[in-house]
């Protein structure tokens, strides 16, 4: 079979590499030409595009990128029509994707969503889009199958979260060896995740650093982007219990007592760690205020959600100061409050399905096909 897959993030690639690892073993005559990143090309198959030239983040930047963004369109449907896959697979990336799922549909090609928009926050109206264009979708989070098919009649399959697959598969580290490659001594390791944009990481970073001096039985560590120069991480580097670490996320919450972490999919990943962590969160304040009256969500963080409860504290705008920060951070440090945010984790793992998200969707896709 031909599949034609296309991730335009990160993430995407992390998820659509071990996709096509489950897609070579359900299908050993599997021809896969893909939008990614490194790891799936070192997966296999064909890189066409790499994602690092389709991230446009921001009003401003995808305005002044308009001409590209539409030639990217363009060159897709054509070289798709020249592979003409037997299945083309769609992983997340909604902007990009829903435009080429349209054509696809109309074109007659089998159309798979693996890793739904998350469109239960925002853009509720792209639900017709899918129904419309997407002939199976695959999702990761238990409340969506509810909002899919209770909410709006269309049938889906929960096959886990691939997050799981992609923590318990990773290699594992020696932390003696992490610590002194790192410079850190023995104190417990406070985590700090500020994010991968330049903007966040400013406001989230002055903020989680005010509360250092307060905690000097522990070294706190900056986990750095891949997108970011260490030359822009530097002079957030004055005080002696604060290191840096780039590139190594998962590394540094392997050996992490706790964290305090930007709010995205990091949130997740922490709590996956089995870290204690303190969400946090502060926009610009217009931002902040559209964004409040678009998403109607009782929790920011996917922990909370996919539990419907408070299971880590969310410090949101205002509420993110110095003050607040150093009062839940000190209760997370507390043996008793650690126990029950790990016992939650525990709970959480099982509701997202355990491990098997990427070997269930390659052979319900592969089964579909044949």
């Amino acid at each position: 079979m031909k599949y034609y897959i296309i991730a335009g993030e990160a993430s995407g690639d992390l998820h659509g590499s071990n996709l096509m690892k489950e897609l070579f073993k359900n299908d050993p005559e599997a021809n896969i030409r893909f939008w990614g990143g490194d790891l799936m090309q070192a997966t296999g198959g064909t890189l066409v595009k790499h994602y690092r030239d389709l991230a446009f983040m921001g009003f401003a930047e995808v305005v002044a990128n308009l001409k590209t963004i539409f030639n990217n369109i363009k060159f897709c449907k054509e070289d798709i029509a020249a592979f003409n896959p037997d299945a083309i697979i769609f992983i997340d990336y909604p902007g990009f994707n829903m435009r080429i799922a349209r054509w696809a549909k109309q074109k007659g090609y089998k159309t798979y969503y693996y890793i739904s928009p998350q469109i239960w926050a925002w853009k509720e109206n792209r639900i017709n889009a899918i129904k419309r264009d997407v002939d199976k979708m695959y999702i990761i989070l238990p409340f969506e199958k509810d909002f899919y098919e209770v909410k709006h009649n269309f049938p889906v399959e929960f096959v886990g979260h691939p997050l799981i697959d992609a923590i318990h598969n990773r290699e594992p580290i020696d932390a003696a060896a992490f610590k002194k490659e790192y410079n850190l001594d023995e104190k417990p390791v406070i985590a700090l995740l500020p994010g991968s944009r330049k903007q966040e990481i400013t406001k989230m970073l002055s903020v989680m650093l005010s509360v250092v001096d307060s905690f000097p039985g522990y070294q706190f560590v900056i986990a750095g982007a891949p997108s970011q120069e260490y030359s822009f991480y530097k002079p957030f580097l004055s005080n002696d219990s604060v290191h840096f670490v780039s590139n190594k996320t998962y590394s540094l919450l392997s050996i992490a007592h706790a964290a305090l972490v930007t709010s995205g999919t990091a949130t997740l990943e922490t709590a996956l760690f089995k870290v204690p962590e303190v969400v946090c969160y502060k926009g610009g304040w217009i931002s902040y205020q559209i964004a409040k009256r678009i998403i109607t969500l009782k929790f920011i963080s996917l922990v909370n959600l996919i539990m419907d409860r408070e299971v880590v504290k969310e410090l949101i705008q205002g509420e993110l100061n110095t003050k607040n920060l150093k009062k839940e951070l000190a209760k997370i440090l507390d043996p008793e409050q650690r126990k029950n945010i790990l016992k939650d984790y525990d709970l959480l793992e099982e509701k997202l399905g355990g491990a098997g998200a990427s070997s269930t969707t390659a052979k319900l896709i592969v089964d579909d096909l044949t």
